[in-house]
């Protein structure tokens, strides 16, 4: 077997493996990897603004993005450009969690139906994540059509499965997403 493919899939392929560059990069590599260590620590900084904040929200989270951006590009460690670039990763990667969310969220509904678990706290419980999942649903639906990653730009580790033919990639830290090793194209969905 190919030591970069997923012995649990055949069909992926293991991108960015974990660990520093090593000294014989390119300098291109290395730009590449500053660039995508710059893209943890912006998504940190925000992080740590928004839990710094008193409101809680969209609106915040947009602040907080905008927040992080502007004090990086004063810093001198990106562009006013990159730090967009940086803003829209981190809002697909953020709608990519949802996501995710709204999948446990289904299967909750699913596995606690009050149905199955009868009367009492447990249904109440069910009748509860069955609301949240409802709300997470709704959230989903509005992050579908902005789930698209394309080769070049910046994501987390995670999964990315081609749209065109179905080959996974596995990113194992933050990376640039790379054309598909199969067919080549350029659009993947992400799992985790």
């Amino acid at each position: 077997m190919n030591p970069n493919e997923d012995d649990r899939n055949p069909d992926s392929q293991n991108v960015a493996e974990e660990g520093p560059q090593t000294a014989g990069d390119t300098p291109e590599e290395k730009e590449r990897s500053r660039y995508e260590a710059l893209y943890d620590q912006f998504s940190e900084r925000v992080r740590e603004l928004y839990e710094a904040g008193q409101e809680k929200g969209k609106e915040a989270l947009d602040k907080a993005m905008e927040m992080a951006r502007e004090q990086y590009s004063a810093a001198g460690k990106f562009s006013a450009e990159q730090g967009e670039a940086f803003k829209k990763y981190f809002r697909r990667d953020l709608e990519q969690a949802e996501q995710e969310m709204h999948t446990l969220g289904h299967e909750a509904r699913e596995r606690l139906n009050p149905s199955r678990l009868g009367a009492g706290a447990l249904s109440s419980v069910a009748r509860l994540l069955e609301s949240a999942g409802t709300a997470l649903l709704s959230l989903s639906q509005k992050a579908e059509n902005a789930l698209h990653f394309k080769t070049g730009e910046i994501t987390t580790a995670g999964t990315l499965t081609c749209t065109k033919c179905g080959q996974t990639v596995q990113l194992k830290q933050t990376a640039h997403i790379p054309p598909c090793p199969r067919c080549n194209a350029t659009e993947f969905r992400k799992g985790y």
